[in-house]
């Protein structure tokens, strides 16, 4: 039996449809996320990945992040919620998030 991983997608567009700035909030976001090996080389975390959907730089973040750091998805949800941000899910229907 496999597994498929499940995610959701942070768009960077507002509910307005306005594209999010900074430009770069994915790469601060996954930045966040990271930590130091023991090789001392900066590794991202496996539970988000930046994507581009629809010409639309977005965050996909793994849903197993949910279970491992409640408190990291929680955050996320609540900077996508507070920042007005499209969050989908994997089926690419609209998430309520937290204002």
């Amino acid at each position: 039996m496999s597994e498929t991983n499940k995610e959701i997608i942070i768009e960077g567009l507002t509910r307005a449809g306005k594209p999010f700035r900074p430009s770069d909030w994915v790469d601060r976001m996954c930045s966040t996320y990271a930590s130091f090996g023991a090789d001392r080389k900066l590794k991202y975390s496996p539970y988000l990945k930046p994507r581009v959907v629809n010409g639309v730089r977005c965050l996909a973040v793994d849903l197993k992040l949910k279970d491992i750091n409640p408190e990291g998805y929680a955050q996320l949800m609540h900077f996508a919620g507070e920042n007005n941000l499209n969050v989908l899910d994997e089926n690419g229907l609209s998430i309520e998030t937290p204002a």
